[in-house]
Parts: C-alpha cells; sequence; structure tokens
C-alpha cells in the first residue's frame, strides 16, 4: 500500500527496545516538526484554500500527537529531550532541485510530506506489532493509521495540484527510488526514520 522500495530492517525494533527514551524524544520532534510544516504549507500557499483548510485540521492533529508522546516520556519518568537533526529528511529533500514555479515547488512539498508520511506509517506499524510493551503496542497502532490517512492527504494533493497526474506518479517514483537507496545507510540509530 505505502509503495515504499526498501522496508525498515525489523532489528531496527532492537534499537528502539534498547533506547526507547531516545526514540520517544525523536518522535516527539517528529511530530512538531510535521505541525511546523503544516503551517509553513498554510503560510507559503494561501491560495489553495482546500490545502489550508486540511493543513488547519493537520497542525490541530500533529500538536496533539505532540503531547501524548510528550505525556509518555513525562510518564517515564523522562524530561523531553534536545532536538536533533533528521538525517534521513536532510538527505531526502536534496532529491528535486531548488527553484521552479511556485506550483512545482508545492508538489515536491507535498511530495517529501507524503513520503516522510509514509516512513513513519511503516515504522509505526513495526513498532506496534513488535515492541513488548503493550501500550506502546496500541499506541503506535493507533498512530500508524494516521499517519497513513496523512500519507495519502499530501499524495492526493501533489497530484491534484500538479501539472498532470502521469508527471507527479512518475516524480512519486524516483522519489521511492531514492529513498531507498537512502535507507540502506539507515535504520541503525535510534531515531523514528534513521
Amino acid at each position: 500500500m505505502l509503495g515504499l522500495k526498501l522496508p525498515t530492517d525489523p532489528r531496527w525494533v532492537n534499537i528502539v527496545e534498547k533506547n526507547i527514551d531516545e526514540i520517544l524524544t525523536d518522535h516527539a520532534f517528529c511530530e512538531q516538526k510535521a505541525a511546523s510544516t503544516a503551517i509553513s504549507l498554510i503560510v507559503t500557499f494561501p491560495e489553495y484554500s482546500e490545502l489550508v483548510q486540511e493543513m488547519v485540521k493537520l497542525v490541530k492533529e500533529e500538536i496533539s500527537h505532540f503531547k501524548m508522546v510528550h505525556d509518555r516520556i513525562l510518564a517515564r519518568g523522562q524530561v523531553l529531550g534536545r532536538e536533533r537533526k533528521d538525517e534521513y529528511v536532510g538527505k531526502l529533500r536534496k532529491f528535486f532541485q531548488k527553484g521552479g514555479n511556485r506550483n512545482t515547488q508545492l508538489v515536491h512539498r507535498l511530495l517529501y510530506a507524503a513520503l516522510i508520511e509514509a516512513r513513519s506509517c511503516e515504522r509505526f506499524r513495526l513498532l506496534s506489532q513488535e515492541l513488548e510493551d503493550e501500550d506502546l503496542k496500541k499506541f503506535y497502532h493507533d498512530l500508524m493509521v494516521s499517519e497513513a490517512n496523512h500519507y495519502t492527504m499530501f499524495l492526493r494533493f501533489a497530484r491534484k495540484y500538479g501539472d498532470s497526474v502521469e508527471e507527479v506518479n512518475k516524480k512519486w517514483d524516483e522519489l521511492l527510488e531514492f529513498e531507498a537507496v537512502i535507507m540502506k545507510d539507515l535504520g541503525k540509530q535510534e531515531t523514528i526514520h534513521g
């Protein structure tokens, strides 16, 4: 369903189990960045009314996810750690050339967002199936469903606002191939994407 070309190595869950507090901190910041991305899309592309309406809903949802993760951090007797760079997102965002018209820039940003949500969904599915902590398993199952909805929404908007569905699908396939190359070097860190 997600179209990812390289699935996450299941051994990544072993890294998560040993570093759950680090993963939760990284996850909290991923949710915060997702809310920030939605706000940025509103600010940068206000003329796309349907997109703006959906991004307003997404901001609320992502901030509520941030709070849920933060609550779990506090319940574990921890505090939110420092934000760190997301190596995965940094590498991914180098795929499309900078520039182009506003419409092209929008489509590229939507495709990046779709792929980040798709990978998060795939990772959350693994966590929902493999973690030993039953509460976290359920938590990640619920978030997996949410991420899948976000992935399809971003992809739907990219296809709607692109010059043609065929062109957007071609870009999507190329981005998926590029992401698979990135993922070969990742999956060994205590991060959601890395």
